[in-house]
């Protein structure tokens, strides 16, 4: 819709008019249209008593960029922002983008309804216990009632996509990530993949929650890697994004609460 809106030279675009060129109902286009002029991306106007947007100057000037930055993870990754400022030939530019574009929340073990027997389980596990990925995915998509095939391959987006997850009572679409017992120490971006790229593999993924898990701890990087990721899936599609990591501690508990899907 932001797209849409400041595409060509026309400066105010009525509902109907971007409904027709986006393929969004109209009802649709007032909700993305009140959050856009909310943060003050476009002013809400009227054209013949019609509801209609009209392009800020400020972002007229920075479309290139910002849909730039949308579109390509590693742009932004590298982009200066007042908590990463990098220099850009000799000067220093940045751009703020409200908040409100993108909504994520950044999600435990304990917050996913489909893994609720956790939260009950009050046994504790010493040590680690790894089993092989394929046990473990296969457990998990008994708990989730997955019952598709997911078969490893070097170009994979994820090891398991599933739309069985439930978080708040809802089903919501999910790709997890799983690191195989082989690696025996903490995990970082450098661990992710040949290219280290699995954490941006995962979140081409069409889906609404992004998990990894791994035997053992997972560094901060790979967490903050997720929520730029997260942050620019959620601008680009215009949905709410939910983002979390099952480390060591957290698997144990998933064996104890689930011995039988385990097994």
């Amino acid at each position: 819709m932001f797209r849409f809106i400041y595409r060509g030279k026309s400066k105010v675009k009525t509902v109907s008019e971007i409904a027709e060129g986006t393929g969004l109902s109209d009802i649709q286009v007032l909700k993305q249209g009140r959050a856009l002029a909310d943060n003050r991306i476009v002013k809400q106007t009227k054209v013949n008593k019609k509801t209609a947007y009209e392009k800020d100057r400020f972002y007229s000037q920075k479309r290139n960029r910002i849909l730039s930055l949308a579109e390509s993870p590693q742009k932004l990754a590298r982009f200066p922002t007042k908590v990463n400022p990098r220099a850009l030939r000799g000067r220093l530019e940045v751009i703020r983008l409200p908040k409100k574009l993108f909504d994520i929340q950044r999600i435990t073990l304990d917050d996913i309804d489909s893994f609720r027997k956790v939260r009950t389980s009050r046994k504790l596990r010493s040590g680690n216990t790894p089993i092989p990925e394929t046990v473990f995915k296969r457990g998990i998509q008994k708990i989730l009632g997955e019952k598709g095939r997911f078969e490893d391959w070097g170009g994979e987006k994820n090891d398991l996509y599933t739309s069985r997850l439930k978080i708040d009572g809802r089903r919501r679409t999910a790709a997890f990530g799983f690191k195989g017992k082989g690696l025996d120490k903490k995990l970082t971006p450098r661990y992710m993949g040949k290219n280290g790229d699995q954490i941006q593999r995962l979140f081409q993924s069409s889906a609404q929650v992004f998990i990894i898990q791994h035997w053992r701890e997972i560094d901060q990087s790979v967490v903050e890697q997720m929520e730029v990721f997260a942050k620019v899936k959620s601008l680009a599609s215009g949905e709410p994004i939910l983002f979390g990591s099952i480390d060591g501690e957290d698997t144990n508990r998933l064996l104890l609460a689930y011995p039988k899907e385990f097994s």
